[in-house]
């Protein structure tokens, strides 16, 4: 774990290198899922087969092997303990009704020249989930980006996620019941991204593709963005805490592991104007690590990448490190959250006060939880309903209407060197 103190000579050297360790991609992976791409573009189905044998030592013989019917899924849900049940089914309320506030309008309007302009929006037709099944499997994931999906419109839902020796995970087949998802094929990886890209003999092409992965999945989305729409390249997890020194240590310590656990990759920062905090901090993070059923992982992410800052101001200091790291999640633990987060312009999430801890918003507070990640926040969003959607703009001119603007129109595309769109406005003024 790295201290630094904003009063040190060389803190601006430390903390600029820790913005720039992205903690994600190399060039061996962007490689071999180049190599895997083409081999599923060329051979579809039987690419598919070798490599899930390959990787997940699970056969694709039969139709049972290829897909997890709806069925599966029903009885999925039915086993759930209640308890279970009844958060998946809040999860997906809480996620639905926050998204269909999401839903843009259509406009239609006449402006003073005469033109009718305006725009439409439409539900793409398919869209490929991912949801991954290696190190841990996430229901609230397929949630978050199932039901978005649906509320767009999107009339064909299709997960894919990868059966390790054939084992699925309950909760997430009961939570593509909840969504009501359409397709699930027992495929992972690269690969998977690569089917769903550009279609097999079984799996027909998607239009974007969404979800969280490792690498190899993030790699996958970058490299056939524009083949697909993706939703983002997400690295490792991030969380920035800015707390003050009235807060109980344990609360922070837990939210900063919350994202630790994710991977050893995942990075966990807290800033405090409270030396003394900061210690117990330290102290607390090491016994609270320990008694984790995911110790191991979040102990090597917060020794690799955990970082403590301590500033003289909170107020004052904080939000420029906030902006300049533009974290995917973003913790403000003081009395009076907003007079610091008005300042931040850069972040996937914000959660403001002591009582709003980063994992309710993974699970049932509305909000979308796939987020920007490695400073993408800059220039990107959370993941919404208009990830699954395009809008398609409509023009509509009668003779007094292109009397009004046309010649202007013309006159620019003599100026272009174009004097074929000149001409197919010139014709038109003529009569």
């Amino acid at each position: 774990m790295q201290r630094l103190k904003s009063s040190d000579p060389d803190f601006q050297r430390d903390f600029e290198k820790i913005v720039a360790n992205r903690r994600d991609g190399d060039d061996n992976v962007a490689r071999d899922v180049a190599q895997i791409i083409s081999d599923v573009r060329q051979h579809g189905d039987s690419a598919l087969v070798r490599l899930t044998t390959q990787l997940d030592k699970h056969q694709l013989s039969t139709d049972s092997d290829w897909r997890i019917n709806a069925e599966e899924c029903e009885a999925a849900f039915d086993a759930l303990a209640p308890d279970l049940r009844e958060a998946l089914q809040l999860a997906a309320t809480r996620i639905r009704t926050y998204h269909e506030d999401q839903l843009p309008p259509d406009r239609d309007f006449t402006d003073d020249a005469g033109v009718r302009l305006g725009a439409k929006w439409r539900a793409v037709d398919a869209a490929g989930l991912y949801v991954p099944g290696g190190r841990a499997a996430y229901p609230s994931s397929l949630l978050m980006n199932a039901i978005p999906a649906k509320v767009a419109g999107v009339e064909r839902l299709v997960v894919t996620t990868p059966t390790p020796k054939g084992e699925t995970n309950p909760l997430v087949l009961a939570a593509a019941h909840v969504a009501g998802v359409d397709e699930i094929w027992r495929v992972g990886g690269a690969q998977a991204i690569a089917a769903l890209a550009h279609g097999t003999d079984r799996i027909k092409p998607v239009d974007v593709v969404t979800g969280p992965g490792n690498a190899w999945v993030a790699e996958a989305k970058r490299q056939l963005f524009g083949v697909v729409g993706i939703d983002m390249v997400a690295g490792p997890s991030e969380i920035l805490v800015i707390a003050d020194g009235e807060n109980d240590p344990d609360w922070i310590v837990a939210d900063l592991l919350s994202q630790a656990e994710h991977d050893p990759d995942a990075q966990s920062i807290l800033i405090t104007d409270d030396e003394g905090f900061a210690n117990r901090i330290e102290d607390r993070a090491n016994v609270q690590s320990g008694m984790l059923e995911t110790h191991a992982v979040a102990q090597a992410s917060w020794e690799t990448h955990g970082v403590i800052i301590v500033v003289d101001d909170l107020q004052g200091e904080s939000p420029a490190l906030a902006n300049a790291l533009a974290a995917e999640h973003v913790e403000i633990a003081t009395d009076d959250p907003e007079a610091i987060a008005n300042t931040i312009r850069h972040a996937g999430s914000v959660f403001l006060g002591r009582h709003a801890p980063e994992a309710v918003g993974d699970y049932v507070a509305g909000p979308n939880h796939v987020l920007p990640t490695g400073r993408r926040a800059r220039f990107s969003s959370g993941l919404s309903v208009l990830d699954f959607m395009k809008r398609t703009s409509f023009i509509q001119l009668d003779e007094a209407a292109l009397a009004n603007i046309g010649p202007a129109a013309a006159t620019l595309a003599h100026a272009e060197g174009l004097p074929a769109h000149a001409k197919s406005i010139e014709v038109r003024l003529k009569k």
